[in-house]
């Protein structure tokens, strides 16, 4: 198996163009973290061979469920807290999205933990805050959590502590829009599901036609380690969780 240097090294050089000959132009230094993630984003996307699976779930009793759930406990309760549980419910069902390859690429080691990456965009670029030990852990709690640390990685960043050890990253963009996008694999992990904003769409049932919140899913994945029919199997076992609520909270 070819070492992504290797394969990076056989590009051909990038274009070095005077962008002022063609007009106005301004110079603008990226930051450190925005530096450190293009490296680790080019060395993914080139090193590992990866397939984007689109889905959706039915979230509407969820959106009900989450603002109950608010409204008693006085937490700010995301549908991110239910993406995570939901996750972390597939994990378990589907131990092979719960691994790594070695750095050789010749074994695979399975997690008996559970600890989820989330997606913070902030001021100086993007961090993955882990969320550890999601199985010990409720929705409210969960969403707590997330706040919390949301919060503490766009004031001022994350100890390198707080962002290793993911078993999957979710990167959502519910908060802004999208209908899907094909997230990038956060190695060494094998897999991560991105989520865009949730949409109503009408749904036939019978004769009649009802109205449904359904989230969209975008699961990438590691062709090395997980096939198609699985990746389907997991974006259906997930969307099936989100629109059972009450089973992740209880």
């Amino acid at each position: 198996m070819n070492h992504p240097s290797a394969l990076h090294a056989d590009l051909p050089p990038w274009p070095e163009v005077d962008f002022a000959a063609f007009g106005e132009t301004e110079t603008l230094p990226l930051s450190r973290i925005q530096k450190l993630t293009a490296g680790y984003l080019t060395r993914n996307w080139l090193a590992i061979p990866q397939v984007t699976h689109h889905d959706e779930a039915d979230i509407t009793s969820l959106d009900a469920c989450r603002s109950r759930l608010a409204q008693d406990t006085g937490t700010r309760v995301t549908p991110l807290a239910f993406v995570v549980k939901a996750l972390e419910e597939g994990l378990r069902e589907f131990p092979r999205f719960n691994a790594s390859l070695d750095a050789g690429g010749q074994n695979l080691i399975v997690k008996k933990y559970f600890h989820i990456g989330v997606a913070v965009d902030t001021p100086s670029g993007l961090l993955v805050a882990v969320i550890r030990d999601c199985d010990k852990k409720g929705v409210v709690e969960l969403a707590d959590e997330i706040g919390s640390v949301s919060a503490r990685a766009r004031q001022k960043g994350l100890p390198m502590s707080d962002m290793v050890g993911g078993c999957m990253t979710i990167s959502s963009l519910g908060n802004i829009g999208g209908t899907a996008f094909s997230p990038i694999i956060n190695a060494p992990e094998v897999a991560i599901l991105g989520v865009t904003k949730a949409q109503w769409k009408p749904h036939r049932d019978g004769d009649a036609t009802d109205w449904r919140l359904m989230l969209p899913l975008s699961l990438t994945y590691d062709h090395r380690v997980i096939n198609g029919a699985d990746a389907a199997r997991f974006a259906v076992h997930v969307a099936d969780a989100l629109s059972r609520p009450e089973s992740l909270i209880e």
